[in-house]
């Protein structure tokens, strides 16, 4: 069983920054991929970003590279990402998820479990 909790999200403007936390529980955290995805109002849900068990590999959606970092602390069973020059085409609800291939980390096929997700708002 393992279970995920986001936190970090709220309102910020645009240009600005947040933190976004994933913290784990269960024994297999380091050895997972995790990813970040996000889902806007009528939107599907979107990739944003990946990062291998070890933390070597990141993998990030054009939309975001360049401005999202994501990284982990296997020490912590924690995710984060790191959101810098927010646009307001940023705002969804964003949530993680473990899964255990890197492969596919692109798609949410490839996680089985999610957490329930963090509002992130980029006012204009």
């Amino acid at each position: 069983q393992v279970q995920l909790v986001e936190s970090g999200g709220g309102l910020v403007q645009a240009g600005g920054s947040l933190r976004l936390s994933c913290a784990a529980s269960g024994r297999t955290f380091s050895s997972n991929t995790m990813g970040w995805f996000r889902q806007a109002p009528r939107k599907e849900r979107e990739f944003v970003g990946a990062i291998s068990s070890s933390g070597e590999r990141k993998d990030y959606a054009d939309s975001v590279k360049g401005r999202f970092t994501i990284s982990r602390d296997n020490t912590k069973n924690t995710v984060y990402l790191q959101m810098d020059s927010l646009k307001p085409e940023d705002t969804a609800t964003y949530y993680c998820a473990t899964g255990p291939r890197y492969g596919m980390s692109r798609q949410r096929a490839g996680y089985n479990y999610w957490g329930q997700g963090t509002q992130v708002t980029v006012s204009s």
